[in-house]
């Protein structure tokens, strides 16, 4: 009744704003719903019709909910914040919603198997580390929007974030089974997908994580009556939940009325998984985060290395499509990008191009300027164009950097080095390896056990790399001021 599915394109977007030229216009001419579709954000909506009428005549406000099962956001939540980051720069209102309480029971969308049930003191201290994570998100991805040109009238960087443990709480049962257990309807509620899949499943379903839907169902109501909030966007696996929401709406704010005059509308996305079919996230074990602490920004950078799914390593099919969902490059930004990585598959301009733009969203573009710098260090051979400052600081922190007097770096044997600061585990493993031709620095072969280094091969007159094999490697640095 409410359902109608919108066809999905990620090949194909249309122009929102000018970054090439840097003129910037209204972000906001654009049809909302239209631009979402086209990048590929939509995957079911409900009335698209009457939701894009809405959109184009007055302020929306939409909310997504994030399940408090981690300190962190993660990967997986890439897609629903970037499309609330949407909403936004189109001048809409984004609530974002951390289940303090329907955290404490479990959501059975998308799992064959029963969540356990958190502790509630951790999932408090995951709600406030949840919302900091939030915040930060939305600051970085309005200083992002700004640096590459795209005019923000009023873009709320400190987003609104609640708790539904806010009004939760406060709720007994004789209360929710009068207010909203009343209009729900056992065989619906059957019917929703996650629950037949459950059903089916070994384990069943515990009445605890069935009544999930009505908690979230009321949680939409809630923030409708509240809050104004006429739009729920949520993975696709949340489409039954959504319906709930907008079902619940309707018989409290409309009683008898037809559907199509329920103000509330419910908007799914695709769901970030892997080649297999699974969905990323921290539960299954996959988890790429968004907090820098967690994955540094070199390995989010870098994640194709754990997860060949993302960023640098994305397969080629995957990589336009990509680059609509997690970028704000307009159609002809991402049009030049793809025919310059049809001419020369092999250099991977696309996915570098992905893995920058999204760790700057992410992290800053001094951070991406350091991962690049850090990547080429480490996988590249050409280090033309680095200097001892770019460097030393991708490599600050990293227990791979180690700084030395200049002395030492320049009179004892590359041999000698590479033992002393823990490339190889001693003086006769590093002389095999010379011997073997196996000892690199800057990735040149060491031709010899004596052999030291000449000031005109280090990098900058102040960097050498010492490699053993391909994988592993020292950064050596003179402590001597670093030229700038």
């Amino acid at each position: 009744m409410f359902s109608s599915r919108c066809r999905r394109s990620t090949r194909h977007v249309s122009t929102i704003f000018n970054l090439n030229t840097r003129q910037c216009r209204s972000y906001a001419s654009s049809s909302t719903l239209e631009a979402l579709t086209r990048r590929g954000f939509v995957h079911q909506v409900t009335r698209p019709e009457t939701l894009n009428a809405a959109l184009a005549s007055n302020r929306q406000v939409a909310y997504v909910g994030i399940d408090p099962t981690a300190g962190s956001l993660h990967i997986g939540h890439l897609i629903p914040l970037m499309c609330a980051l949407h909403f936004q720069l189109n001048g809409h209102g984004v609530i974002h919603l951390i289940g303090g309480a329907t955290g404490r029971v479990g959501d059975p969308s998308g799992r064959l198997t029963e969540r356990q049930l958190a502790e509630i003191e951790q999932v408090d201290k995951n709600v406030d580390s949840l919302s900091a994570g939030i915040t930060t998100f939305f600051q970085r991805a309005a200083s992002y929007a700004q640096s590459h040109g795209l005019k923000i009238d009023e873009l709320n960087t400190k987003p609104t974030i609640m708790s539904n443990l806010t009004w939760h709480q406060n709720t007994n049962l004789l209360d929710f089974l009068r207010v909203v257990g009343v209009h729900a309807r056992v065989n619906t509620m059957l019917n929703r997908e996650s629950v037949k899949a459950r059903l089916t499943s070994q384990r069943g379903l515990s009445f605890t994580e069935f009544s999930y839907q009505l908690l979230q169902a009321y949680d939409f109501y809630y923030l409708h009556k509240n809050h104004n909030c006429t739009i729920q966007i949520g993975g696709s696996d949340q489409w039954g939940n959504i319906l709930a929401g907008i079902e619940l709406i309707g018989r409290l704010d409309k009683p008898g009325a037809d559907s199509s005059e329920v103000a509330a509308f419910g908007v799914t996305t695709p769901l970030l998984t892997t080649a297999s079919g699974e969905k990323f996230g921290k539960s299954a074990g996959n988890a790429v985060w968004l907090d820098a602490n967690l994955t540094s920004v070199f390995d989010f950078y870098q994640a194709s290395h754990t997860f060949p799914q993302y960023f640098v390593k994305v397969d080629d099919a995957d990589v336009e499509g990509y680059l609509n969902l997690f970028t704000l490059l307009t159609s002809g930004e991402i049009a030049s990008i793809m025919e310059a990585h049809s001419a020369h598959p092999e250099k991977r301009v696309a996915q570098k191009r992905l893995a920058a733009e999204i760790t700057g969203i992410i992290h800053t573009d001094l951070a991406v300027s350091r991962a690049i710098t850090l990547t080429k260090l480490l996988f590249e051979s050409n280090y033309d164009g680095l200097t001892a400052a770019q460097i030393t600081s991708a490599l600050e922190g990293d227990p791979r950097l180690v700084m030395v007097d200049e002395a030492e770096l320049l009179e004892s044997s590359v041999m000698k080095l590479a033992a002393k600061h823990g490339l190889v585990p001693s003086t006769s493993a590093s002389r095999n390896l010379v011997q073997a031709r196996g000892l690199y620095v800057n990735n040149q072969t060491v031709p010899e056990l004596h052999y030291k280094l000449p000031r005109s091969q280090l990098i900058d007159d102040q960097v050498a790399i010492l490699r053993a094999g391909k994988d592993k490697c020292i950064i050596l640095a003179s402590n001597r001021p670093v030229s700038v």
